[in-house]
């Protein structure tokens, strides 16, 4: 608790797609979101305000970190990485905040 998780997409080179969409929980509640063509970066509080000014998004990478962690952050985070209607890559991780 008190530290800061970093969640990798593992892209190197975020140009190749649209947008990268972070959710959390069972809601799929979207927390986080970078548009790459307008270059839009936006977190969102998440559900209760959960997350608020606790988010920070890697534009070049789509990277999340989530900072001051809580037990309350333990859960399922999911990633959407989109390339406009082609297809989209979606990768989920599992986190254990003590």
């Amino acid at each position: 608790m008190g530290e800061f998780v970093t969640l990798q997409t593992g892209l190197t080179d975020t140009q190749k797609f649209d947008v990268i969409l972070w959710k959390f929980g069972p809601q799929h509640s979207a927390i986080a979101e970078v548009n790459i063509k307008t270059r839009n970066v936006s977190t969102f509080d998440g559900p209760d305000n959960q997350f608020t000014d606790r988010l920070q998004l890697d534009y070049r990478t789509g990277s999340l970190t989530v900072t001051n962690t809580r037990t309350t952050d333990s859960g399922l985070y999911e990633v959407d990485i989109i390339k406009s209607s082609s297809y989209t890559i979606h990768k989920t991780f599992s986190v254990t905040i003590r």
